[in-house]
């Protein structure tokens, strides 16, 4: 018999061990090459394992556990024949079926108990008088019938007369409560636990501030409803904001350096490259894939990019590579609807832009008050190297990128700008 030992392979640099998120099959089904057999979390991204030959697979590890890269979590049988017609557990569950169904006609008496209202169609209660439910519980509370207004027929007390009846004086809520109160106790992935310390480790670790200003969406809006249909069709993407976000992020990025840098110990390490994080959220949460060199990219480029990612990151084929060394992150909760929040930074960067929900508010321009589709945002930072003059400086260029994008992101040439 020829076995085929699966091992762990290296998910990236730097990474040691996964988790097994889930399996796609089950121990004893037949595996297709390539087919993808589970899901492993690493502390960076979730990845598919896929079978490296065809045949019978015994699993060797469960959901949940923690591997170690090379270790071997399956077998694969490279001899086994495909079962005819699929699966040979599959081909079974009909018959599984059948043994239930031939048992259920005996339960048909089960109707008898419908006799049962009969006695209580002809019982009868005085007026006021408490169902037996009510009377229990008036009796347990010491409470007699004639305090409580009954709203059944003939004013009978119900059950649910008494329990609002019997509510402490100084209490809001019924005696008897109603309603589920279970509780559901879930293991975090080994990419929620990676997350969770790398966020406590940044609020421990840097000293983060966070400056506001807000930004005026109207010429933007003007942009992409005069020339949507006609960059959609010329570039085959939608032109959407965070186009023109990053475009401002990096043009403020090359006017003050220090934001686009890093500690590593005693040093400050600074980049000529803007390679800009993006969250995107997933099935598996906020992951932050990167456009490399964004500084060289046009804004059809950056869509179509950030269109691949986000769908990578959907179906879950994101890689690793695809989501390390980013210098700077753009973070938009406004599609959650959010109105101004202080983003958390995506360590080992040095700050991160958080874009906020678009509304209507009234603001005062040339001495006139007009209505504007005004956005808030919000640039956390580390203060060890980034002073406050450059965090305000920043802010106040992608504020002024973003009011006037046609003058300083396009060149005064809105159709070229856009390349059309």
């Amino acid at each position: 018999m020829s076995v085929l030992e699966m091992k762990v392979p290296s998910p990236g640099e730097s990474i040691t061990e996964v988790e097994i998120a889930t399996w796609l099959v089950k121990d004893g089904d037949y595996v297709e090459k390539d087919q993808p057999i589970a899901e492993v979390d690493s502390d960076k991204a979730t990845l598919e394992l896929p079978a490296e030959q065809s045949g019978i697979i015994t699993l060797k590890a469960e959901e949940g556990d923690v591997v170690q890269v090379g270790q071997v979590v399956c077998l694969i049988d490279m001899d086994a024949a495909k079962p005819a017609g699929g699966e040979g557990p599959a081909a079974e569950a009909p018959k599984q079926e059948e043994a239930p169904k031939a048992a259920q006609p005996a339960p048909q008496e089960a109707p008898k108990p419908a006799a049962q209202p009969a006695p209580a169609a002809t019982q009868t209660y005085a007026t006021g008088a408490p169902s037996p439910a009510a009377k229990k519980i008036l009796d347990e509370k010491g409470m007699d019938a004639s305090q409580v207004s009954g709203s059944g027929r003939d004013g009978r007390v119900t059950k649910s007369d008494a329990e609002l009846a019997a509510v402490p004086a100084l209490g809001g809520n019924p005696v008897t409560a109603t309603g589920s109160r279970s509780t559901t106790t879930t293991k975090l992935s080994v990419l929620r636990r990676k997350i969770a310390q790398r966020l406590v480790s940044v609020k421990n670790e840097t000293a983060m501030l966070t400056t506001f200003n807000e930004v005026d969406m109207s010429e933007i809006f003007r942009l992409r409803k005069q020339y949507k249909e006609e960059f959609a069709q010329r570039h085959g993407v939608g032109l959407g904001f965070m186009s023109f976000f990053t475009k401002a992020v990096t043009r403020a990025l090359q006017m003050y350096p220090d934001v686009n840098a890093s500690i590593d110990g005693d040093f400050k390490v600074n980049y000529d490259f803007c390679d800009i994080s993006i969250a995107v959220s997933g099935p598996k949460g906020l992951m932050v894939p990167v456009l490399r060199n964004a500084e060289n990219m046009s804004f059809a480029s950056v869509e179509a990019n950030i269109k691949d990612l986000a769908i990578k990151v959907r179906d879950g084929k994101i890689t690793v590579d695809e989501m390390t060394g980013g210098t700077f992150t753009i973070t938009n909760g406004g599609t959650f609807g959010s109105m101004l929040s202080t983003p958390i930074i995506n360590p080992p960067q040095s700050a991160i832009l958080g874009m906020h929900n678009i509304i209507q508010r009234p603001v005062a321009v040339d001495g006139q008050v007009v209505i504007r589709p005004m956005m808030y945002v919000a640039m956390s930072y580390d203060h060890r190297i980034i002073d406050g003059k450059e965090s305000v400086g920043f802010l106040v260029a992608v504020k002024e990128a973003i009011d006037n994008p046609v003058g300083i992101l396009m060149n005064g040439d809105e159709r070229k700008g856009l390349g059309l």
